[in-house]
């Protein structure tokens, strides 16, 4: 059974910092893409942060690069996403997501190539 099991969020003030972890287990972990991606109320989901297992390569969507950073665990089957220097727009549900490649996250044409989703986790920054 796929499981793909998202936490670490929570309620943060401004400026704080929170690290969401992705616990993997079902598939081969090195053979897929690891995608962070968010929801907030009224918005459309967005790609916030990607690594690729078997290349290491790693994407960051512009609002988030230098404050965001992604790693990958292959002993733990777990990815993570350090999110630092938060901002009250920071605030959704966030979501972690595995796919073949070539499943990326810097376009919504990509989303579909995602074999599997987590249940997500509220982040909630407060200004």
């Amino acid at each position: 059974e796929v499981q793909l099991q998202a936490s670490g969020g929570g309620l943060v003030q401004a400026g704080g910092s929170l690290r969401l972890s992705c616990a993997a287990s079902g598939f081969t972990f090195d053979d897929y893409t690891i995608g962070w991606f968010r929801q907030a109320p009224g918005k459309e989901r967005e790609g916030v942060s990607c690594i690729s297992n078997s290349d290491g390569s790693r994407y960051y969507e512009d609002s988030v690069r230098g404050r965001f950073t992604i790693s990958s665990d292959s002993a733990k089957n777990t990815v993570y996403l350090q999110m630092n220097s938060l901002k009250a727009e920071d605030t959704a549900v966030y979501y972690c997501a595995a796919g073949p490649p070539p499943a990326w996250c810097s376009g919504s044409y990509y989303y579909p190539m995602y074999d599997y989703w987590g249940q997500g986790t509220q982040v909630t920054v407060s200004s």
